[in-house]
């Protein structure tokens, strides 16, 4: 099977059976036309996902895909952008049809959930490694920048947080649990769940916000450095999922849910005039978020427990580090 010939097979099909809105001509020229809606911002993220680095080589093609365009996803639900379009590059160490079968597969499921469209990309021989630019609109005045924070506003994050690093501990067998909460982080891990629901609500409220890849501390000094403040996480306050309680070891779970990275959640941040509204989502059920901290004149990211300093043994996640 050539380069084309497993295109047309596994990807451009469902370009013809699914058409999507705004691509005036996508899969199969040298370029994808696209037509953006009219006075909105086009927001374009492009991520790498290496095989043994970001996902295991031999895990379930279908869950690859779903994890690789999931993770990509949330970059547009940290800017508060709606999903569009997506391309994709994939190298393959060889055309294994089954693989390609059911990556694809997993691929468009959550292309059709989160309702955007592959438009193009490249394939190439070499290492397993998964290429994925996505592209969303936001209204320009909406858009949630990492550079709006001010001192005092709060700091919050959606959902819970560590579940990827004890996710990727199970995997890896570090780490044994009930079924229950096995199942669950195995889900967290190759599912992901770009909080686009929440980046929604949060237009308007949020004064800046990204998403945790690298882990809290490393991910909100981003905002910090981008702002020129600096910030105080209440340890005590982090939202632990029940498979992070049931660990048995609460310093294990805070140090995975302040650095261990993986768990794409929100992380934004809220000046106190916003907070009645943004606490009115939370009470009536609509956003599920907790406040962890705030925002303070300097620079950098301080964890305190119980008044004292939290140590930390590392800061988050960081490509070509050797920890």
């Amino acid at each position: 099977m050539n380069e084309f010939e497993l295109i047309r097979q596994f990807f451009q099909r469902e370009q013809a059976e699914n058409p999507h809105a705004g691509v005036v001509l996508g899969i199969g020229d040298d370029c994808a036309l696209l037509q953006p809606l009219p006075d909105k911002h086009l927001a374009v993220s492009v991520d790498t996902l290496v095989a043994d680095v970001h996902f295991p080589a031999n895990a379930d093609p279908e869950q690859i895909a779903e994890r690789a365009l999931r993770v990509n996803l949330s970059d547009l639900a940290a800017m508060g952008a709606d999903p569009l379009w997506f391309t994709l590059a994939l190298t393959l160490p060889d055309t294994d049809e089954h693989w390609l079968r059911h990556f694809s597969r997993g691929l468009f499921r959550v292309a059709r959930e989160f309702n955007c469209a592959l438009v193009g990309g490249d394939t190439t021989a070499g290492p397993l490694s998964i290429t994925l630019q996505v592209m969303g609109t936001v209204t320009p005045h909406l858009a949630l920048r990492r550079d709006g924070a001010s001192p005092g506003d709060y700091v919050l994050v959606t959902h819970c947080l560590g579940d990827g690093a004890a996710a990727l501990a199970v995997i890896q067998e570090r780490l044994q649990l009930g079924a229950e909460h096995e199942a669950y982080l195995h889900d967290r891990f190759y599912r992901p769940q770009p909080r686009l629901q929440e980046a929604a609500l949060l237009r308007g409220l949020a004064s800046a916000a990204l998403d945790i890849s690298d882990g809290l501390v490393s991910d909100l000094g981003h905002i910090c450095a981008a702002s020129d403040l600096a910030a105080i996480i209440d340890v005590e306050s982090l939202p632990l999922s029940l498979a992070m309680q049931a660990m048995g070891d609460i310093n294990q779970a805070r140090h995975w849910a302040l650095t261990g990275g993986d768990d794409y959640e929100l992380c934004f941040t809220v000046a106190p005039e916003k907070m009645p509204d943004v606490a009115m989502l939370i009470a009536e059920g609509k956003l599920n978020a907790s406040v962890v901290g705030e925002l303070v004149p300097g620079r950098g990211v301080t964890c305190e427990l119980q008044g004292e300093i939290f140590e930390l043994t590392r800061q988050g996640y960081q490509h070509f580090s050797h920890e």
